[in-house]
């Protein structure tokens, strides 16, 4: 069969990343701008139209299949992008429209950027056994997204798959959406730099001090799970307990849709199998004992490429 190619473009609060995307899974060619989100919509559109011309001339004559593009907020099934967090004045957008008045002679497809995370997972990487998945998307924040038999599960919305904003304790922290409890006002960026600083009071011998040079106000998710890379006791307690944390709000989606396989990306996934261990027995203690037996929680394996593969995914 001749190789397919498409253009994937991820874009989120701070940048703008494009890359030039074989059927393989292959990226050929990347680029990345910042996003101007500070500027409104029409500034990230343009950086949008700037990273896929430059793609596209750097397709050496290889037809393209089309232009996806993975978008923070959610996303409806017209490529309207409404309410994407972090960037100001942007209430609905009809972003594939846009796009596509752009560049009319190409296919375009928006999906939410966890959504398209999953969709690479699914057909490049660690899901590519499993037809059922949940993925989840562990970094600033938590999102996720459903695979149901190799498809993503958008809701009749386009709204599905908002993992974060599962309660674990109906009368617990206060989340940006408005929620209490929400599992990401505990795990998400926020509250871990928060209950690290606290912490690092009677700890004063931490790696994560050293790593931020002493400036508590730079602690970031990724300080944690570097120093936990290299044995700090306390950061693997701190990413230990949200791990378990997290393993409640999956096993209760586990629960409700009858999934045994769970997918866990993101930065501070890849602080060490401890991390996926602890969300694992997390939620082997939760799911109903008919589940158990093939429960899998399992670190996906694209890393940062996964929004440039599952956004060239949905064109491909």
């Amino acid at each position: 069969m001749k190789p397919r190619f498409a253009i994937g473009v991820d874009f989120g609060a701070t940048t703008v990343k494009t890359g030039l995307v074989s059927s393989a899974g292959k990226i050929l060619y990347q680029n990345k701008l910042p996003t101007n989100g500070h500027s409104g919509p029409s500034a990230v559109i343009k950086q949008i139209e700037a990273s896929v011309r430059d793609a596209l001339s750097r397709a050496d004559g290889k037809k393209t299949a089309g232009i996806g593009i993975g978008s923070p907020g959610v996303v409806d099934d017209h490529g309207v992008v409404k309410s994407p967090p972090n960037i100001p004045q942007w209430d609905e957008v009809p972003l594939a429209r846009t796009i596509g008045k752009i560049f009319p002679r190409h296919r375009i497809k928006v999906e939410n950027d966890a959504n398209a995370a999953a969709i690479a997972e699914s057909r490049f990487g660690a899901g590519k056994k499993y037809p059922n998945f949940l993925f989840v998307i562990w970094g600033t924040g938590v999102g996720g997204g459903i695979i149901l038999n190799n498809r993503i599960y958008r809701g009749p919305t386009g709204g599905a798959g908002e993992i974060g904003h599962i309660s674990i304790d109906y009368n617990g922290a206060e989340c940006n959406c408005g929620n209490r409890g929400c599992v990401e006002a505990y795990i998400g960026q926020r509250y871990l730099s928060q209950r690290t600083t606290e912490k690092l009071k009677s700890r004063p011998d931490s790696k994560i001090l050293e790593l931020v040079n002493g400036d508590q106000s730079k602690l970031e998710p990724m300080y944690l799970a570097q120093a936990a890379r290299q044995g700090d006791q306390l950061a693997r307690e701190m990413l230990t307990e949200a791990g378990e944390m997290l393993g409640v709000a999956i096993a209760a989606v586990m629960n409700v849709m009858d999934l045994r396989v769970s997918i866990i990306g993101g930065g501070i996934s890849a602080a060490g199998d401890f991390v996926i261990e602890a969300i694992e027995q997390s939620v082997r203690s939760r799911v109903l004992k008919p589940l158990r037996p093939g429960i899998k929680v399992l670190q996906a394996r694209l890393g940062n490429d996964a929004g440039i593969l599952g956004a060239a995914g949905l064109v491909l």
